[in-house]
């Protein structure tokens, strides 16, 4: 019976392409403090610092003035808001109604128009030049042009309304408690709508150009091309947009001290305004601080929820 022997094998080395990668350890936290730390300080001093030091003072009786001892007054600050300033339930009501129309209002017009310069027209980077450039003013003079425009007796609206034969329409529109508020609120729209409509317009490039087609293909229409794959590639353009727009419409500020300084009789105050009124003109820095973070609340509280439910909605 012949016997086959086998001559030993000898192992080829492992080609250093082929080896086995170990897995690169992040940089130790204690390594990476160094470089961290100048945005954790910028973030310290301009941003938490802020934060808590507004909440003490919601905390004292204080009237700013530094030869003046601040008493710690406990909730007395947050009940006299809430009991006894009556502008402070104006301004509530006038900050929530901002907000409704400001998730409504601009952010339909800014998708409006960015769905029709989406497409290829003459004079198209023109037009998206022409409805941004307000977003880039600064709001004071954004808030002297509009007050011009609706000055009573030379102003660019009631001058229109009398040449088209409609005097019986001519308001008083920043003076009439009415619709002092909207009047601003038109300005807001004006300066805020091209800046959201920009970011819906970089969203609706990562829309797939294939799936519209097929969908085109298919024989949709393009308001079913729209809802079922438009709409759903726009999800995190949405998120930025709204959550931006709360914040946004939650601070406003300028626009209504530039235009009627929350009158006339309090009927276009706001939350921050009147917490700016109370704080230093007012000296009354407990009340004011107070309302700012009642302010910080209301905020957290709309945006908070509504990107925990993004992330959960992406994650699925």
């Amino acid at each position: 019976m012949a016997t086959v022997s086998t001559a030993p094998t000898t192992s080829r080395p492992t080609h250093p392409s082929h080896r086995p990668r170990t897995p690169r350890r992040g940089l130790p936290i204690l390594g990476a403090l160094p470089f961290l730390a100048p945005a954790l300080a910028l973030y310290g001093i301009f941003l938490l610092f802020p934060i808590v030091s507004a909440i003490y003072l919601s905390f004292v009786r204080w009237n700013g003035f530094p030869t003046v001892p601040q008493i710690w007054a406990g909730l007395a600050n947050y009940q006299d808001i809430f009991t006894n300033d009556t502008v402070f339930h104006t301004a509530l009501r006038n900050s929530v109604l901002w907000v409704v129309l400001s998730l409504v209002v601009p952010t339909v017009l800014a998708l409006l128009l960015a769905l029709a310069l989406n497409h290829r027209l003459l004079g198209r980077n023109l037009l998206r030049s022409a409805f941004y450039i307000p977003a880039v003013l600064a709001s004071i003079a954004v808030a002297t042009m509009w007050t011009w425009i609706y000055n009573p007796n030379s102003g660019l609206v009631n001058s229109t309304l009398t040449s088209l034969g409609l005097s019986s329409w001519i308001q008083d529109w920043l003076g009439d408690p009415q619709i002092a508020l909207y009047s601003v609120f038109v300005a807001f729209v004006w300066q805020t709508t091209g800046f959201s409509m920009v970011l819906f317009l970089a969203g609706l490039q990562t829309v797939p150009a294939d799936l519209v087609e097929a969908a085109k293909l298919d024989g949709a229409s393009a308001w079913q091309t729209f809802r079922n794959v438009t709409l759903p590639a726009l999800r995190p353009t949405f998120t930025v947009v709204l959550v931006l727009t709360v914040i946004s419409s939650l601070k406003v500020f300028d626009l209504i001290v530039g235009m009627t300084n929350g009158g006339p009789a309090q009927s276009s105050q706001v939350l921050a305004l009147w917490s700016y009124s109370q704080s230093f003109i007012n000296h009354n820095f407990g009340g004011g601080n107070a309302l700012a973070v009642v302010l910080l609340v209301i905020t957290l509280a709309l945006v908070l929820p509504y990107l925990m439910w993004t992330l959960k909605e992406d994650e699925r």
